[in-house]
């Protein structure tokens, strides 16, 4: 069984995941496997620092130089993407491989954005108000008004998220309602038919 969690940026979504291996459950996070990727020795960083010249730094990937090198130009974006999804997929195969017959959980951001939906069998929405959202992604370090629109903008939409998830995991509460969430996600799911 292979649940899939997303949800817009700052919505806790790497909170819950956490809850979800807390609970033993084996988590692929896409996000850290793209860090790791992008470190040092990790198999991306010539591919763009050669797409993206400037962009890699003592070995590794500059996180802060590709963001600039690619904000707000969506032919960038999709070249980047083009580099970075194929090896985030071959790594999210050898995790599935080695958990196999487990119930595990996908942690991708962009789960709907990338067609990652069809490759789960439930998918979990983590979710919180809207003003909640925008004080904890403004609260972030380096981060502007202008860049969390241009965020939001090439995420699906979080009532769309809800519309099609199979669970909503609230957030915008205590951390032990939001684990009971969680709990109660696994029980559900451990037991019900794929679909």
């Amino acid at each position: 069984m292979i649940v899939g969690l997303t949800g817009s940026i700052g919505m806790g979504k790497s909170a819950v995941a956490a809850m979800f291996a807390e609970e033993g459950v084996p988590v692929f996070d896409a996000d850290a496997t793209v860090h790791k990727l992008q470190s040092i020795g990790g198999r991306l960083v010539d591919p763009i620092g050669a797409a993206f010249p400037g962009t890699v730094h003592d070995g590794a990937v500059d996180r802060a130089r590709l963001g600039a090198a690619v904000f707000g130009d969506d032919a960038a974006i999709r070249r980047l993407e083009a580099i970075v999804h194929p090896a985030v997929g071959e790594e999210r195969q050898a995790f599935l491989d080695s958990h196999a017959g487990a119930l595990v959980v996908f942690d991708v951001p962009l789960l709907f954005e990338t067609g990652g939906d069809a490759r789960v069998d439930c998918i979990v929405v983590v979710t919180a108000a809207a003003d909640v959202q925008r004080a904890r992604v403004l609260a972030r370090p380096g981060m502007t008004a202008e860049r969390f629109a241009a965020i939001l903008a090439r995420q699906t939409p979080d009532s769309e998220k809800r519309a099609r998830a199979d669970h909503v995991i609230r957030t915008d509460t205590s951390f032990d309602k939001t684990r009971a969430q969680v709990r109660a996600v696994i029980a559900c799911v451990t037991g019900r038919e794929r679909r």
